[in-house]
C-alpha cells in the first residue's frame, strides 16, 4: 500500500541541489543576490500510486540561491513538463507557459514555478545551473559577444542570442545542447550564463569554469589597456574625482533627504548610500554619461535598477544647494525621459506606469543613492548596480558594451508575469518605508518604542548614550537592514547632527523622530542644586529641542512630511513632591509639543507627545536608582512602587514601556493622520494629571 507521508521525507536529489546552490551563492563573483537559478532531475516514489515518477526541483520565484532551503524549491513532474512542448502555442502567447506549470506540480507546498523552469525542464540534462556572474554578463552584452565566445570558451561554450527568459528560450538552449555535445554550456546573449552536467559536482564544476574563463579573460583584456596608458571607462574628467573620505560622507548626508524626497515623489521609498571605490571611479570617467544613458542590461538589473540612473552633471566641489537646485530640474527632466520611455513602448495590455523616480541617483565625487521599499530593497539595487558597472567595464574593455534595446526592456518591466509577482507581495506593514530615529532606545521605554516601531515595518536608529546597549537591541530587531546603533549624547549639537546624518546615510533620511532620552533626579527643593537643574534640562530640555531642530532640518528637505514624538511626563501637569528639577523639565517638554506643532504644520510635521505615569518595571531610569528615591518619598518598599502607583489610579492598572510603545505607533501610524499638537495621557488614569 503507499505510503502518503513519504512525500514529506527529505530527498537526497533536492539536499544535493541545495548545497550546489547555497555554495555558488555564497560568492557574488557567481551570481547577484536572487539571481540566476538550479534544478536537478531525480526519480522518487509517488505516495499515491507507489510507482517511480521523475521529478524536476528548480528554485521557485523570488528566491535567492545563497539561503535557499527546500521550502524555496519548486518540484514538478517532468513528464508533464516535458508535454508542454507538444501545446506550447509559441511566443505570442508565451506568457500562459507559467499558469501551466502548476498544473505540474508535484505534492503540496513549495515556491511557485518562475519563468526558468522550462529551461531546467527541457535541457537534456540531470543538473542545470543558470547564473548572472558580471563576466559572463560582460562577454554576453560586448557588441561582438559571439565571436567573443569563441574566443574564449572554443567549442566548450555556445553562444546564444539574446531571447526574453520563456519557454521559447527553453526550447532554445535545448537545441543548442543536442546540437553541441561537446559544450558544457551557454552565453546567453544580455543576460547570463547556464550550465549543465550529469551530476551536480559535474554541473557546479562546469559553471565554475565557465566564470572563471570568463573572469580571466576580461582581466586580460583589462590589463592590456592599462599596458597601453588606457582604461575601459576612458579618462579621469578633472573635477570630477572623488572627494576625501570625510567629505564625501558630509556631502552625501547633506544631499540625502532631498534626493530621497525626488525620489519618493511618487511612493515612499527607503534609501541607501556608498561610495564603493568602484562606483567613484565610473563617476570620475568621461564615459560615465554614456554608458548610464545606455542603461543595464541583464534583467535581474533593471527590475531593481530601471533601466538608467539619474546622473548629477555637476563637479565633485559643487555648493550643496547648488546641487540641491540641479537635482530639482534633474528629477524632473528623467521623468519626462520615463514617461516617453513608458508611452513609446507601452500598448493597450501594458500595465499602468508604476511611476517615473529614480532608483539609482549618482552624484559625481561622492556616490551612489539607491531606493526601494525597504532598506534591504534599498541595499540590492545598489548591489544590482555595482553588477552593471562590473560588467560596463567587462564589455568595455573586451569590446563595446550593448546592452539589450529600449523595447525588450520595456517588455520585461512591464511584463505581465512581474505585474503578477508584484501582486502576489503580502500588504507592506503600516510604518513600511518609514525612517524612525529613537532616542535613549537602548534600554527601557526608548527600546519598547523601537522594538513596536519595527515590528510595524519602520526603519529604526537606535541612539543612545550606552553604545553597547543600543547595538544590543538593533541586533535583536534583525540587523542593518531594519536597524542601527549610534552613540549619542542628545546635549552635544555635534552629536546630534552626527545622528541625523547618520540616519540619512543608513536609510535616506528621518520621517519620525521620538524624543525619549531622559534621566531623573528626586530631591527637595532646598537640596536640588544647580548641577541637578541644569543636567536634568540640558538632557530632556536641550536634548529634545537640537533633536527636533535637526531632524526637522531633514524632513522639510525631504518634504515627506514626518512626524515627532515627545515622551514627556504625567508630571508635567502634576506637581508631586521632592521633583522640581524633573517635572519642571517635562513641562518644558510638553510646551515645546506645542510650540512645534505650530511652527511645523505647514510642512507637513505633526509634533505630539506622550504622558506616561510612572513605569517602573523595564524602566533604565527607576532602575538607576529613581525608584528608590521616589519609593523613599513614598514610604513603600522599592520593590512594591509599581503596584502603589498602580493603585493611585482610576485604573488601578500598572504602566508598562510596551503601553507607551502602543501611544507612540498609535499617534505616528495611519489612523491619527490628522493630528498634531496632542498629548495622549498613558498613566491608567491619573485625575490630577487630566489635561484642561
Amino acid at each position: 500500500m503507499p505510503n502518503p507521508t513519504s512525500a514529506t521525507s527529505p530527498s537526497s536529489t533536492a539536499a544535493d541541489l541545495i548545497g550546489r546552490s547555497n555554495r555558488l551563492g555564497a560568492d557574488p563573483r557567481n551570481t547577484n543576490y536572487a539571481g540566476g537559478n538550479t534544478s536537478a532531475k531525480g526519480t522518487e516514489t509517488d505516495p499515491v500510486t507507489g510507482r517511480p515518477v521523475e521529478l524536476l526541483w528548480v528554485k521557485g520565484s523570488g528566491g535567492d540561491l545563497g539561503t535557499l532551503t527546500e521550502k524555496n524549491l519548486a518540484v514538478l513532474r517532468l513528464d508533464r513538463l516535458q508535454a508542454l512542448v507538444d501545446v506550447y502555442p509559441g511566443v505570442d502567447r508565451e506568457d500562459e507557459m507559467v499558469a501551466a506549470f502548476d498544473y505540474c506540480l508535484h505534492g503540496k507546498g513549495g515556491a511557485a514555478p518562475s519563468i526558468d523552469t522550462a529551461m531546467h525542464a527541457l535541457v537534456d540534462a540531470a543538473h542545470v545551473d543558470h547564473l548572472h556572474p558580471d563576466s559572463g554578463i560582460a562577454i554576453a552584452t560586448a557588441a561582438d559577444g559571439e565571436a567573443l565566445t569563441a574566443e574564449c570558451f572554443g567549442e566548450r561554450v555556445v553562444w546564444v542570442p539574446w531571447r526574453r527568459p520563456g519557454f521559447q528560450l527553453g526550447l532554445d538552449i535545448a537545441e543548442v545542447k543536442k546540437a553541441n555535445p561537446q559544450a558544457i554550456g551557454c552565453i546567453l546573449g544580455g543576460h547570463g550564463i547556464t550550465a549543465w552536467g550529469d551530476t551536480s559536482e559535474e554541473a557546479e564544476a562546469r559553471s565554475l569554469e565557465i566564470i572563471a574563463a570568463a573572469e580571466a579573460f576580461v582581466a586580460e583584456r583589462t590589463q592590456a589597456l592599462a599596458a597601453q596608458g588606457t582604461h575601459p571607462f576612458g579618462a579621469v574628467v578633472p573635477g570630477r574625482e572623488a572627494l576625501s573620505p570625510g567629505e564625501r560622507r558630509a556631502k552625501a548626508a547633506a544631499l540625502a533627504p532631498t534626493i530621497r524626497g525626488l525620489a519618493s515623489a511618487d511612493r515612499p521609498q527607503v534609501g541607501h548610500f556608498t561610495d564603493a571605490d568602484v562606483v567613484l571611479d565610473l563617476l570620475a570617467r568621461e564615459k560615465l554619461t554614456a554608458l548610464a544613458e545606455l542603461g543595464t542590461s541583464c534583467p535581474d538589473h533593471f527590475l531593481r535598477t530601471k533601466v538608467k540612473p539619474l546622473v548629477v552633471d555637476l563637479p565633485a566641489d559643487a555648493d550643496v544647494a547648488d546641487v540641491v537646485t540641479r537635482l530639482g530640474e534633474l528629477h524632473t527632466a528623467y521623468r519626462e525621459d520615463y514617461a516617453g520611455y513608458y508611452d513609446r513602448n507601452a500598448t493597450p495590455e501594458s500595465p499602468a506606469m508604476r511611476g517615473a523616480d529614480p532608483a539609482i541617483v549618482l552624484v559625481p565625487g561622492v556616490g551612489m543613492f539607491s531606493f526601494g521599499k525597504d532598506k534591504q530593497t534599498a541595499r540590492v539595487a545598489s548591489e544590482f548596480y555595482v553588477n552593471a558597472i562590473n560588467v560596463m567595464r567587462g564589455a568595455e574593455a573586451i569590446s563595446t558594451y550593448t546592452p539589450i534595446d529600449e523595447a525588450e526592456k520595456f517588455r520585461i518591466e512591464y511584463w505581465a508575469l512581474e505585474e503578477a509577482k508584484l501582486a502576489r507581495m503580502p500588504a507592506p506593514k503600516p510604518l513600511a518605508t518609514r525612517v524612525a530615529l529613537v532616542t535613549g532606545a537602548g534600554s527601557g521605554i526608548g527600546r519598547a518604542i523601537a522594538e513596536r516601531l519595527a515590528a510595524e515595518g519602520a526603519c529604526v536608529v537606535i541612539a543612545d548614550l550606552n553604545l553597547e546597549g543600543a547595538q544590543e537591541v538593533a541586533a535583536s530587531l534583525g540587523g542593518d537592514d531594519v536597524a542601527i546603533a549610534v552613540r549619542a549624547d542628545v546635549t552635544s549639537e555635534d552629536d546630534v547632527r552626527a545622528l541625523v546624518d547618520a540616519t540619512a546615510l543608513a536609510f535616506g533620511g528621518v520621517d519620525l523622530v521620538v524624543n525619549n532620552a531622559g534621566l531623573s533626579i528626586s530631591k527637595p527643593l532646598l537640596e536640588t542644586t544647580t548641577r541637578d537643574w541644569d543636567l536634568q534640562h540640558d538632557v530632556m530640555a536641550r536634548g529634545s529641542f537640537l533633536v527636533a531642530r535637526e531632524a526637522a532640518r531633514a524632513m522639510i528637505a525631504q518634504q515627506m512630511g514626518g512626524d515627532i514624538v515627545y515622551i514627556a511626563s504625567k508630571n508635567s501637569l502634576f506637581a508631586g513632591p521632592n521633583n522640581i528639577a524633573y517635572s519642571a523639565t517635562k513641562a518644558d517638554q510638553a510646551h515645546q509639543v506645542r510650540l512645534l506643532a505650530a511652527e511645523l504644520g505647514e510642512h507637513g510635521i505633526r509634533v505630539n507627545g506622550v504622558n506616561p505615569d510612572g513605569v517602573v518595571r523595564g524602566s533604565g531610569i527607576f532602575a538607576g536608582g529613581w525608584g528608590a528615591k521616589r519609593a523613599a518619598v513614598y514610604g513603600v518598599p522599592e520593590e512594591e512602587l509599581g503596584a502603589y502607583y498602580a493603585q493611585r489610579t482610576l485604573l488601578k492598572r500598572e504602566v508598562l514601556p510596551e503601553h507607551v510603545a502602543a501611544a507612540v505607533f498609535a499617534l505616528t501610524g495611519p489612523d491619527l493622520v490628522q493630528t498634531t499638537g496632542l498629548h495622549v495621557p498613558v498613566d491608567s488614569g491619573v485625575a490630577a494629571a487630566f489635561l484642561r
